[in-house]
Order: C-alpha cells, then structure tokens, then sequence
C-alpha cells in the first residue's frame, strides 16, 4: 500500500496489533528490572505502579516514537522522571505531615534486596537525587553515558560529574558506616 492511500480498517487494525505485540513483549522482557529500577531510584513500595504508569505513557504516545527502538529508552526515562515526581511530591507532604510515620520497607523491595545489598540502598538513598540516578542507571543498568543523559534530560559531561561525585559520596558513606 503506498504512503498516499487512506488508512483503511485493516491497516490501522494491523498496527495496532503490532503495537500490542511489541508492546507485550516489551513487558515481558523488561518489566522486573525496569521495577527494580524504580525501587533503587526511590518509589519503593509504588515501584510496580511507575512501572504501569510509564507503559501506559509508552501505550498512548507510541506513534511518536521515532522506532520501536527507542521504547525502553522511553521507558526509562519517563520511570526516572515519575520517580523524580514522587519524591518531591513525599518531601513535601512530609514537611505538612505532623506524624511520624515508620519507615517501613515493602515486601516486594524486601524480596528483590538482598541482605548483602541493604547497607548499598540504604548508601545510595543518602544520595543527592541526580546522583542516585546517575549511580543507579549507570552500574545497575549498565547504560552509556550518552544512554543515562537521555533517561535522565541531562548532557553527559553533567552525567559525569554526577557519576563522580555520587560515587565519592557513596564511598564516604560506606566507609562511615564500616567505622559502627
């Protein structure tokens, strides 16, 4: 079908299977790791519903795509920022909050940390924002410098400098808790 004949039925209906396909198969390969990216950048127990929220925002803006392959850029990149939104958002009703809530970890966060990995969270949460983010999607992801400035909305030279002051900081942070 050339580029200059109407949508039919048919032809939409096809790219709206290929999309749910791609789609699914997107889920099916990313979606606990993208999860667990979540809960290492700060959602915690909501890091299922980021996770949800962003394939809903991949599901309706996917004709903007320029290819398939920039999905789980995409992804990524709106997980950080919903992340981003709801720890402003929980700083700020803590500060109106008059009580004390217990900090309570959620049994999916639980599960997915190992005993050995606790003291490393509890080091990266102590961390600036942007750091964290940087530290996380970096050594636990494993992206490019170029990949993380993407995610994050930042260049890579701010990327780097991030990289490394949030590794100084996480060292510093680990080394005071060796001294307990």
């Amino acid at each position: 079908m050339s580029e200059d004949q109407p949508d039919t039925v048919e032809t939409l209906a096809g790219r709206d299977a290929d999309r749910e396909s791609a789609l699914a198969a997107l889920f099916h390969r990313h979606h606990l790791e993208l999860v667990r990216l979540a809960t290492l950048l700060g959602a915690e127990s909501d890091a299922e519903d980021v996770v949800a929220d962003a394939f809903c925002e991949l599901h309706r803006g996917w004709k903007r795509l320029r290819s398939e392959q920039a999905a789980l850029p995409y992804l990524r990149a709106v997980i950080v920022n919903r992340v981003r939104m709801r720890v402003r958002h929980l700083q700020v009703v803590r500060k109106h909050v008059e009580w004390v809530r217990e900090d309570v970890a959620s049994a999916e966060s639980q599960a997915m940390v190992r005993d050995d990995q606790r003291a490393l969270v509890a080091a990266l949460r102590s961390l600036p924002e942007r750091q964290r983010e940087a530290l996380v999607l970096r050594y636990w992801l494993g992206l490019k410098e170029v990949e993380i400035a993407e995610a994050m909305g930042i260049s890579a030279g701010a990327v780097k400098a991030h990289t490394a002051r949030g590794m100084a900081k996480l060292g510093k942070v680990l080394e005071g808790q060796d001294d307990d």
